[in-house]
């Protein structure tokens, strides 16, 4: 009858879990929304675009510091960013500083 009692002790353990995870799920598509497009948005803002132009923004796919510095208006971008080493190795996810000089 011992095994019994450690089947059942497995079975409540996994069924914790998966009760764990699911919540995380539902909770993590609470915070998700999809627009007309098609598009998820995460707090207003659309995966991969990124049209506004913070003091603290994220890189997009497809982006550059030279397309960034221009629709944001800050031609200073590396020397405000002493993490990026390489101009060109820049990837989408990547944090950076901006200061707009000029609205576009």
């Amino acid at each position: 009858m011992g095994g019994s009692s450690s089947y059942s002790c497995v079975v409540e353990s996994a069924t914790w879990f998966c009760v764990v995870v699911l919540m995380g799920m539902v909770m993590m598509m609470g915070s998700m929304s999809r627009v007309d497009d098609g598009a998820i948005v995460i707090k207003g803002e659309k995966l991969g675009e990124r049209r506004v132009c913070d003091e603290i923004y994220v890189v997009g796919e497809g982006e550059t510091l030279h397309t960034i510095s221009e629709k944001c208006g800050d031609p200073f971008i590396v020397e405000r960013n002493p993490h990026i080493h390489d101009p060109d190795d820049v990837f989408p996810g990547l944090v950076i500083k901006i200061i707009q000089q000029q609205h576009k």
